[in-house]
């Protein structure tokens, strides 16, 4: 059996961290950290779903042109071809679960 403890998993630095927990054929499965100010680029990808889980914090998510602030224990879905980024503007660290599927070939 395959598991993590996602409290040891958690590592920030100088940009935000992307830090892999699960990956197959047909899924990423990552941590994103971010220290207040950091960000992720909007960008998107074509053929891959993603959906983010708000752990810790409250971010703030830009998908297909809307932007939401969204608090722990929400979560948030950028369909494949929809520009996403998300961005922690609080005084605090935001910690994301996020999966993508089907596994991106470019991340």
């Amino acid at each position: 059996m395959e598991s993590v403890t996602l409290a040891q998993k958690q590592a920030f630095g100088d940009a935000m961290r992307k830090v892999p927990l699960f990956e197959s054929e047909r899924m990423r499965f990552d941590l994103y950290c971010l220290r207040p100010g950091q960000s992720q680029a909007v960008h998107r990808h074509d053929d891959s779903d993603k959906v983010y889980v708000v752990l810790e914090g409250e971010a703030l998510f830009e998908i297909g042109g809307e932007v939401e602030l969204l608090p722990e224990g929400s979560a948030v879905i950028a369909r494949s071809g929809q520009p996403h980024g998300v961005r922690n503007d609080s005084t605090t660290d935001v910690v994301l679960l996020v999966t993508m599927a089907p596994r991106p070939t470019r991340t």
